[in-house]
């Protein structure tokens, strides 16, 4: 990855004025992978305005004492780096804290469950025989270190939030109550949905000492571009299915009720913690 950027063209009319230079206050970005994710915490937001901006909406406020920008990602990993990239160049984000849903791959992994990721790697990356497989050409490493402080801020916030969980949350969606885990998560631009796609991965993975807990398509992407700014990131996962074959859940139903109210609990309890750091 090169140091040149080309200059950005023109974007679009905002919905609202705003400054086009970096604002050093924006402090907190909110990455969302899905609309619905996304719909309570703009919601939340005091003194919401949005801009649109390299073919995305960006909506700022102030949610808990702090200045955040929310965004939806984009599926993909290219799209994700691209809107990371902006949150950065473009809002003035300081710290980036992404939400979602994923595949379950570790064992005990279930549906209903919420992963924080404290690493992750491209499992979809192979420069060999150049560079060793899923190491990141450039880099000298394999897997994306998260920021220690903001993951155990979400992580006790994912603890809080499946221990106050209620039935509503749960009950037609999986069979036990619900737990937080943290680990590895693998990215690619890949849709793991069969058995035999899920076991090869992991166990080739496995294989390498990489032990992934859940898969899905854009965190490491994220990960990478923040690394590059030297941005702190963290991330969490809502487990919506095992990546496999037996998948029964209903997703946009498991959306709406478990994943969309996952995140603004979630993200409200993250918030609150690291005002009290303060």
């Amino acid at each position: 990855m090169g140091a040149f950027a080309p200059q950005a063209a023109p974007g679009p009319p905002l919905l609202f004025p705003c400054a086009v230079e970096r604002e050093a206050t924006m402090t907190i970005a909110i990455l969302s992978a899905l609309p619905q994710e996304q719909e309570g915490l703009v919601h939340a937001l005091s003194d919401a305005q949005g801009t649109a901006h390299a073919g995305r909406m960006f909506w700022r406020g102030r949610l808990h004492g702090h200045d955040v920008v929310c965004a939806l990602s984009g599926i993909g990993k290219v799209a994700a780096a691209t809107t990371a990239t902006a949150l950065i160049e473009r809002f003035g984000a300081r710290r980036i804290a992404f939400t979602g849903v994923a595949g379950g791959l570790g064992e005990g992994v279930r549906v209903g469950d919420v992963v924080v990721a404290d690493e992750y790697l491209q499992h979809d990356l192979d420069a060999s025989p150049i560079f060793p497989r899923w190491e990141m050409p450039g880099y000298g490493r394999t897997r994306l270190p998260c920021d220690p402080e903001m993951t155990a801020a979400l992580l006790a916030a994912a603890q809080a939030c499946v221990a106050e969980a209620g039935e509503d949350l749960r009950a037609a969606h999986a069979t036990t109550a619900p737990r937080a885990h943290q680990g590895l998560i693998a990215s690619g631009d890949q849709f793991v949905g069969t058995a035999g796609a899920s076991c090869a991965l992991a166990l080739g993975l496995r294989a390498a000492g990489h032990e992934v807990l859940a898969v899905e398509m854009e965190g490491a992407a994220v990960a990478q571009a923040c690394l590059d700014y030297g941005v702190p990131f963290a991330a969490m996962r809502t487990v919506s299915d095992r990546a496999d074959d037996s998948a029964h859940v209903d997703f946009a139903e498991f959306v709406r009720v478990v994943a969309s109210r996952y995140a603004l609990r979630v993200v409200d309890g993250f918030l609150r913690r690291l005002s009290a750091q303060r």
